[in-house]
């Protein structure tokens, strides 16, 4: 998680996905709260290819601050809050 720096795209993409459904359109076959939102989504929102965004999206869950649905054949990423917490308070106490 900390060889690479967390970059103003990932920050917002985390920021987006507090309440997906502010920011992203609904989705045909999925929720956007309780599946999360594909990397399609993110793609257009940002203004880059979907590699892009899936490159971003698969760190983000990687290192555990995303979790993945598959539906249909498609990816869907929402926050895990309890990781994110964990990780706010690792920081928090310097480590």
């Amino acid at each position: 998680m900390l060889k690479r720096p967390a970059g103003d795209r990932r920050l917002r993409i985390l920021e987006w996905l507090k309440e997906p459904g502010a920011h992203f359109p609904p989705q045909r076959h999925a929720d956007l709260t309780e599946d999360g939102v594909t990397a399609a989504a993110v793609a257009s929102k940002l203004g880059v290819p979907r590699s892009v965004a899936e490159s971003d999206l698969r760190l983000l869950a990687a290192i555990g601050l995303l979790r993945t649905r598959r539906i249909r054949r498609r990816t869907h990423y929402r926050r895990d809050e309890v990781r994110i917490a964990e990780v706010a308070r690792m920081f928090e106490k310097g480590w």
